[in-house]
């Protein structure tokens, strides 16, 4: 077996476990069954990481920052905020309709974090990076459209995350329809609302 850095075995068990957990739920997940789906011996495993705890906070980081790095690349600045904005919501989507399953281990970490004694501040740290990673963006946007708000910026992150928590569960309810576009239409319409444009002198 290669011998690769700490850093590089950590991703491969990290993205091992996103896949293993996708597949077959977060509590029949086993370290055991990681390390197999990684092609790496158990001991591995544990030097790389040094608790279930660890290694589930590496999967929601990771997860989430697949997310942002899709949705930065899709908002650069358009011609006009809500073709932006619109934009930045599709590239999400897109991923959702793609990779349901994965969207579904988000809500299984969380509940799995909640009910399991000691790892409830793992929930709490996952939907804190929700908001961070709105405010980033919103951020990210104002600088490069020149924009301010009509709300303040942890309001605004905080609605947006929420918003879309509570769409990706309708969507891996009832499934996919005519009605989703309409949906983020509504969604962008909504925000682009919410922006008082700046004019500089």
């Amino acid at each position: 077996m290669a011998r690769l850095p700490s850093a590089e075995r950590r991703r491969q068990l990290t993205e091992a476990a996103i896949r293993a957990m996708t597949r077959d739920g977060v509590p029949r997940t086993t370290t055991r069954s990681i390390a197999a789906e990684a092609g790496v011996s158990l001991s591995v495993f544990h030097y790389c990481f040094a608790s279930k705890q660890e290694l589930i906070e590496s999967v929601i980081t990771t997860i989430t920052d697949h997310y942002v790095a899709l949705v930065r690349e899709a908002i650069r600045p358009r011609e006009t905020l809500g073709e932006t904005v619109r934009a930045g919501f599709q590239a999400y989507w897109d991923h959702v309709s793609a990779h349901p399953g994965e969207h579904m281990l988000t809500y299984e970490l969380t509940q799995y974090a909640l009910r399991e004694p000691g790892f409830e501040h793992l929930a709490r740290r996952q939907y804190e990076m929700y908001r961070d990673t709105y405010t980033e963006l919103i951020e990210h946007l104002r600088c490069a459209m020149d924009f301010e708000l009509t709300v303040p910026v942890p309001v605004l992150a905080r609605y947006l995350a929420a918003m879309t928590d509570g769409l990706t569960l309708n969507f891996l309810v009832l499934g996919d329809d005519t009605t989703w576009t309409s949906i983020l239409d509504t969604i962008t319409d909504h925000v682009s609302g919410l922006v008082r444009e700046e004019v500089r002198p």
